[in-house]
């Protein structure tokens, strides 16, 4: 559904020039559910909007079903935002126009495409769990029935993905819960594909997989162990991946972490990791036949602290 491919971002002022993506590689699965995660300025939603049609990549490859992003006129983007992608925003005001319905709301984007289909906006509203708010302005919702409507609206052209920026991040913890069965739900019911990028680590329990991305690069892979085939397809830019620590703050038991290694060998270890090695700059790489094992310059005269990669012998 979705394939990125040594994708940049870069922003340009008179003086000024910042890269929000280095080269990132990802790739989600048609059907797929994921979450990306990310500290402040690490290009997440940067990403997100770039997926969403909202922002223009610099160079590289971003592929969404049959559209590629750095190709398209101004009129095949209108095309696309309109018939494949939803996009939910955190704050719930740009996502509803106030002096409409919920009902209303959910038709606008069919008016827009051409003809209001009153039955199936009802339908979405009754999804979401909305049945009884149908009639209610924005000003008569609380921040996550907003939300909900928000779900419904993204949904209202039958987009093949669904893109949502902090879903839950002006909710309270027990009303996100409920948004993000929302999602689940209807991920499995209408087999939309659906991106969240998030802060709130709890999401990795309802998605299939988390991607973290640090510094405009993916970084880090979180899968569930126990996941369909879909869900456990890792990123295609992966060409090999080092299991790390499963017990990550913020993921159950039930999840594996993976470092992700793109096309050409690159792999972001964690800082902590590199804190505890004190490896900063450059780095001794040794193999044995069956590790790779990484240590700071013999200078320092610290010795190596981390096997980075474990191959069987038949690997080889």
């Amino acid at each position: 559904m979705i394939h990125c491919e040594g994708l940049v971002k870069i922003y340009k002022t008179d003086d000024i020039e910042v890269v929000a993506l280095q080269g990132l590689n990802m790739t989600v699965e048609q059907g797929e559910m994921m979450a990306i995660i990310g500290n402040s300025g690490s290009g997440k939603s940067t990403l997100l909007n770039i997926l969403g049609g909202l922002d223009r990549p610099s160079a590289g490859q971003a592929v969404v079903g049959p559209w590629n992003l750095l190709k398209m006129s101004k009129e095949h983007l209108i095309e696309y935002k309109r018939r494949t992608v939803g996009f939910i925003w955190q704050n719930n005001g740009r996502n509803l126009v106030p002096y409409l319905t919920a009902l209303q709301n959910v038709e606008l984007p069919m008016l827009i495409k051409g003809k209001a289909d009153r039955v199936y906006a009802k339908q979405l509203l009754a999804a979401v769990g909305l049945e009884h708010r149908m009639g209610s302005r924005l000003t008569q919702l609380s921040g996550g029935e907003q939300q909900r409507v928000a779900i419904a609206i993204a949904l209202s052209n039958r987009p093949l993905l669904i893109l949502a920026d902090e879903p839950t991040g002006s909710v309270d913890s027990a009303t996100g819960e409920q948004i993000l069965d929302i999602f689940r739900r209807l991920n499995r019911e209408m087999g939309v594909t659906i991106v969240i990028v998030t802060h709130d680590l709890s999401v990795a329990d309802k998605v299939d997989r988390v991607v973290a991305i640090r510094d405009g690069l993916t970084s880090t892979e979180w899968v569930k162990r126990d996941a369909d085939a879909t869900g456990a397809n890792m990123a295609d830019d992966a060409s090999s991946t080092a299991p790390i620590d499963s017990s990550s703050p913020g993921f159950g038991a039930q999840h594996e972490e993976f470092v992700v290694i793109d096309r050409v060998g690159r792999l972001q270890i964690p800082q902590v990791y590199l804190d505890e090695m004190k490896v900063s700059g450059k780095a001794v790489l040794e193999f044995d036949g069956r590790r790779v094992i990484i240590s700071p310059p013999e200078e320092t005269g610290d010795s190596p602290v981390q096997i980075v990669e474990e191959r069987s012998k038949e690997d080889f």
